[in-house]
């Protein structure tokens, strides 16, 4: 029988280490995916995985299953993201203006184009997608975080207020106010999608 993830943390804390290696292996790809969103630097992502696991199997002796274990993860995993955040922002201003564009875009997460789109159309669609990323980048830190754990972890509002350690309706206000500037900043992104298929359709 499968055993769940709190079942595996527990065994984690009694010692089995291999427990512990198959919540590295599930929750290894999603956390540098989340993590990466938040970043937007391949490497940065990759090493902060690596440090919330490392906390996580430190924490192993104190943990106590009172709430689901990517409730846990999640939770280091944001507070060491937007640390990151804050701390590269002062890095920034150090930056020589040759660091102006970075290799990190070309390395980021992305979907293969189906076989039968053309290459003009697969060129639209990464513009859009990274105009999409850079939308969410440039929300608040806290708007940011709960729109990449309810839209790209798929979690529901319980979890997500839980890892942001609010109520559900100070998250509920906080996805609102999020997706109402999205949605703002998006439209001429909506407007030129809907012109295209109404020029292929004439």
């Amino acid at each position: 029988m499968t055993r769940s993830d709190v079942q595996l943390m527990l065994d984690v804390k009694a010692g089995d280490d291999a427990s512990f290696d198959l919540l590295l292996q599930k929750y290894r790809r999603p956390l540098v995916n989340f993590l990466y969103r938040m970043v937007r630097d391949t490497a940065t992502a990759e090493d902060l995985a690596q440090e919330v696991f490392l906390r996580v199997y430190r924490a192993r002796k104190q943990y106590s299953p009172s709430a689901k274990f990517t409730t846990w993860l999640f939770r280091i995993a944001t507070n060491l993201a937007l640390n990151s955040v804050r701390d590269n922002r002062h890095r920034q201003k150090d930056v020589s203006i040759d660091a102006a564009s970075s290799p990190d875009e070309d390395a980021a997460p992305m979907q293969l184009p189906a076989p039968e789109m053309r290459i003009d159309e697969h060129m639209i669609e990464r513009d859009r997608a990274d105009y999409i990323r850079k939308v969410i980048s440039e929300l608040p830190e806290k708007q940011r975080v709960a729109v990449l754990l309810h839209k790209y972890e798929e979690m529901d509002y319980a979890e997500i207020a839980r890892i942001l350690e609010c109520s559900e309706s100070a998250l509920k206000s906080l996805l609102f106010r999020a997706y109402e500037t999205l949605r703002v900043q998006l439209a001429p992104l909506v407007n030129a999608s809907a012109s295209r298929r109404e020029g292929s359709q004439s």
